[in-house]
């Protein structure tokens, strides 16, 4: 889909010759003496237009408007989340096959500041998954022009908007496929498939490499499985080396059965939806190769499989992290936290001056928080208070939870430095407590998308979440003071790599 700026009034529009115009009618509409002012005019005054976000007025060849469809709709006080209600209506009666080109037109709206959120909203409402469908139908609309009085001005909104679409749509693409098409190789393959881009690097690690690094944990998760693991390292290059990254790490579970601790059957197809971390860090690395921002941001992905053969990590067991702090697995389906751990203290090497872990990581998030908000974990206010304020502009919001030392006394265990699990009550807490104790020499955050990375039921699919929120809060780094890598912490001391269990064959 291709978007475009038009430098065009309510009047200008009106002449274009268009399959559907949509016109969003804010509180702070001003009529012209056009017809289409009139039009509207008329509209709202006899009730049959409001202004409330996504109440709507259709008309077919209506005579003050060349297009073929003409939508009015409310678009409340012009903010990003009601322009976002406006559009996701609009768009919804417009899906025809016959729709291929569409104009959307600022009529009162803060078209600049709107820019984007149409941008998203759109692509949102017409996103149609096809890789494994015998006989896909992709999007009919090819043709998307936004018109505004002063175009010029609101280029860069539209780059934001086309560079966030173009992540969003990367994750849900990984994050849909089924298992099979999406197996912890290919997913490797997708992230290579980003080193075509300037400034964007990828190297990706097998078993034999993550056994000399001694990622115990991680390779306990995956013993189970026939698919070898992969570790995959991102760089996004945009500051100086002597500069600091911001490290995102993504959950990679690209199928969970839970291991020993098996799911119930019910529902256990979304399960490949365990990786949607992992495809949001791909979807922000897609976006900053567009968008080019001077920072340095590292994307890690430990990426494999949670299956229940002979071979597979039992409830009991104990191994060892790359920390080389001990864990004694209680549950083989809390495996993402064991997953992460490892990773996380790899990301030490960088001296990152932020790394945030992202995962979908346990239902109590779910219970806690629903669909809307992201749970945010981090001891760090200002690291916090910037990925709040990031869901926040993006429209894809998080919610600060606490970090209380007494939620950790759970995970003591009388046979390893720690459990994996501890009791139901406060679970996304004790979770994030776990993680916590990898991350001493950092500035960290965890994000638990549980919630948030899909939807269930007749809608069932990836929603591409939290790469707006990522985006964004790595855009607001890039205007902010740069931190010299020496500042970061220093890097664990090397150790001895402990023995894996067993190595899948690479």
């Amino acid at each position: 889909m291709n978007f475009e700026l038009k430098s065009l009034d309510l009047a200008g529009c009106a002449t274009e010759k268009c399959d559907a115009l949509i016109v969003l009618v804010s509180e702070a509409f001003t009529p012209g003496k056009d017809a289409l002012s009139q039009l509207i005019v008329q509209a709202r005054k006899s009730g049959d237009l409001e202004t409330k976000p996504g109440k709507l007025l259709q008309m077919y060849r209506a005579t003050a408007a060349a297009a073929t469809r003409l939508v009015l709709v409310g678009a409340g006080d012009g903010s990003a989340r009601q322009v976002r209600q406006a559009v996701a209506a609009a768009v919804a009666v417009v899906k025809a096959p016959t729709v291929h080109k569409l104009l959307i037109s600022f009529a009162g709206a803060a078209a600049q500041k709107a820019v984007r959120t149409v941008v998203q909203t759109v692509a949102e409402g017409t996103y149609v998954y096809t890789t494994t469908k015998s006989k896909p139908e992709g999007r009919k609309l090819a043709q998307v022009w936004l018109c505004a009085p002063d175009a010029a001005a609101a280029k860069a909104e539209l780059a934001l908007g086309t560079a966030t679409v173009a992540g969003v749509e990367l994750a849900k693409e990984w994050a849909n496929r089924p298992a099979n098409h999406a197996t912890p190789t290919m997913l490797g393959t997708a992230a290579k498939a980003l080193a075509r881009f300037p400034k964007l690097a990828c190297e990706v690690l097998g078993p034999k490499e993550v056994a000399q690094l001694g990622m115990g944990s991680f390779m306990s998760v995956a013993q189970g499985s026939k698919e070898p693991l992969r570790f995959i390292v991102l760089r996004y290059n945009g500051a100086a080396k002597t500069m600091a990254p911001t490290v995102l790490v993504g959950k990679g579970i690209t199928f969970d059965t839970g291991g020993i601790s098996i799911k119930p059957s019910a529902e256990m197809d979304e399960m490949k939806f365990d990786m949607c971390g992992a495809a949001s860090v791909l979807g922000v690395f897609r976006a900053l190769a567009d968008l080019k921002p001077a920072i340095n941001v590292v994307g890690l992905i430990p990426a494999c499989e949670n299956m229940p053969d002979g071979g597979a990590v039992k409830p009991g067991d104990v191994v060892t992290s790359m920390s080389g702090q001990t864990i004694e697995n209680l549950n083989t389906d809390a495996e993402g936290r064991l997953v992460l751990c490892d990773a996380l203290t790899y990301a030490e090497r960088f001296k990152p001056r932020a790394i945030i872990d992202i995962a979908t990581l346990t239902g109590a998030c779910v219970v806690a928080l629903g669909g809307v908000r992201s749970g945010m974990f981090s001891a760090d206010d200002a690291l916090a208070a910037a990925l709040q304020a990031a869901g926040e502009s993006a429209l894809d919001p998080c919610w600060r939870l606490p970090l209380d030392d007494e939620y950790g006394e759970g995970l003591k265990s009388n046979f390893a430095d720690m459990a994996n699990v501890a009791g139901r009550a406060g679970g996304a807490i004790t979770a994030a407590k776990f993680l916590q104790r990898f991350t001493a020499k950092m500035p960290w955050a965890h994000l638990d998308i549980a919630g948030t990375a899909w939807k269930s039921g007749a809608a069932k699919g990836a929603t591409g979440r939290p790469v707006g929120l990522l985006l964004d809060y790595v855009l607001a780094q890039a205007a902010a003071p740069l931190v010299p890598a020496q500042a970061a912490t220093k890097t664990v001391a090397k150790r001895k790599p402990a023995a894996p269990r067993k190595t899948v064959a690479k």
